[in-house]
């Protein structure tokens, strides 16, 4: 039997607010365990959260980059569960009034575009996190870590739209570059800014209605979240057709394993007893702030590639690659900037030095005047990379590096004639068989030529000389 996948995924992406999101706590990661906190955000009795602007700012204008439309009116709830790292046993989050609802992201694959559809952003805090490690009078200890806290988060749910784990891969590096892009989330994975919760089921081919779904978590990387989908869906469909029932569960993956494990029972909306969390007022938003924040969103993504593409005729992968970090293509574009030439040659360059370009350790001016020069014949493509990395090492001026180390290419043309000149006269059993028809002695005179000139001499020009003086 052939089965379909249907995949939801839910993206919990970490605001880059400097405070908390209802107190005034720091929300910096890698703080010593328990130093970022509060009254408020440890859930002591008596206090009350204030809710962050700038927080809410984030949202609405992810919410516009999206294509979602933000809510004039929406509530916070108290979602109950009880965890160790929720010292309040509730969390504030959002519920049946969101702040943003019905937006979209479009992904590439397969050599086409499909739209994937977003159901709602919501606000909401973080939990803490327990830490297992270390022994507390010989048995293993459960550590509480509350610095997470309170910390601002924005969950993104998409529509069930995605249909293999290639699409779910290619939406969430979308989203993921649309965040940092906005520059309202980092987006780093491993400190957990920007986390992905997977809903999966599967239903036979053609089937209109929706099997039995499992969430997946603990993924934390784009390839993990491929690598579990596509375990998840083989899991379901080897049961169903062994005769077994997908049970609606939580389940972890296991990177090591390379499988998912049962975590616990799925539970339902009804399960958390959700209702308006009384200590804060309905968050109003005013049309036009909403209006004052579309004027703040940049040239997205896909919008940058396409352009990239158009402008410069570069290929759709490169600009894809460029336009991957906003700040490299921004680097791209400077260097395209200072000299024009071929955008496709300083594309090649700024990908190559990218990891420098992006720490700051590169300027645009050195991309330029490497592209310019190798494409003026003033230095091979040798000395230019070896000029790149002195610039890395020294901090000093291509052109000066340059200059200092006397690598500049030899293409004038009066100059080379002598020294092919002198070659020549010195070969003359290697010019009479070269002129008797073995042609591939040239490369041996290019050779002769470079050695003469210490390896300053333009290949290309040399050669030409030599074939109009070999006839």
């Amino acid at each position: 039997m052939a089965f379909e996948a249907v995949i939801g995924l839910e993206i919990h992406a970490q605001l880059s607010t400097r405070s908390k999101i209802f107190c005034a706590c720091s929300a910096a990661f890698g703080a010593p365990p328990n130093e970022n906190t509060c009254p408020v955000c440890t859930g002591m009795p008596g206090v009350l959260p204030v809710l962050n602007r700038k927080a809410v700012e984030y949202a609405i204008r992810t919410a516009l980059a999206t294509s979602c439309v933000v809510q004039r009116r929406s509530v916070f709830a108290r979602k109950n569960y009880f965890y160790p790292d929720l010292p309040k046993a509730y969390q504030i989050s959002q519920y049946e009034l969101p702040i943003a609802l019905g937006g979209h992201v479009d992904i590439e694959v397969d050599g086409g575009t499909k739209r994937i559809g977003i159901t709602r952003i919501h606000m909401e805090e973080d939990a803490g996190k327990l830490v297992h490690e270390g022994d507390f009078a010989g048995a293993q200890a459960s550590l509480a870590d509350l610095n997470r806290c309170s910390v601002p988060l924005m969950e993104i749910v998409s529509e069930p739209d995605i249909r293999t784990p290639e699409e779910g891969g290619a939406y969430l590096r979308r989203l993921h570059d649309i965040l940092v892009y906005l520059e309202v989330c980092d987006g780093n994975m491993e400190e957990g800014s920007f986390r992905c919760d997977a809903n999966v089921s599967v239903r036979p081919a053609g089937r209109e209605a929706f099997g039995t779904k499992a969430e997946l978590k603990n993924m934390n990387s784009f390839r993990n979240v491929e690598k579990a989908l596509e375990y998840e869906i083989r899991r379901q469909s080897e049961l169903i057709e062994d005769g077994g029932k997908v049970v609606q569960e939580t389940r972890l993956w296991d990177a090591n394993a390379g499988r998912t494990v049962s975590m616990r029972r799925k539970e339902e909306a009804h399960d958390y007893r959700y209702f308006p969390d009384p200590d804060l007022l309905p968050l109003i938003v005013e049309d036009a702030w909403v209006e004052e924040l579309r004027g703040t969103i940049p040239e997205l993504p896909a919008e940058k590639i396409a352009r990239l593409e158009r402008q410069y005729g570069i290929p759709r992968y490169d600009a894809g690659i460029l336009a991957s970090a906003r700040a490299l293509a921004d680097f791209f574009e400077a260097s395209a900037a200072i000299f024009g030439g071929n955008p496709k040659t300083t594309a090649n360059e700024c990908l190559h030095w990218k990891d420098e370009a992006l720490a700051g350790k590169l300027s645009p001016e050195t991309i330029a005047h490497a592209v310019e020069d190798r494409e003026r014949g003033t230095v091979s493509a040798t000395a230019s990379k070896k000029l790149v990395e002195l610039v890395l090492a020294t901090g000093k001026p291509f052109r000066t590096l340059r200059d200092e180390h006397g690598l500049t290419q030899v293409s004038d043309v009066s100059a080379l004639d002598a020294v092919v000149d002198k070659i020549l006269a010195a070969s003359p059993n290697e010019v009479a068989s070269y002129r008797s028809g073995k042609a591939g002695l040239l490369s041996f005179f290019v050779g002769q030529v470079m050695k003469e000139t210490r390896g300053k001499a333009n290949p290309k020009m040399a050669q030409e000389v030599l074939k109009r003086k070999l006839g």
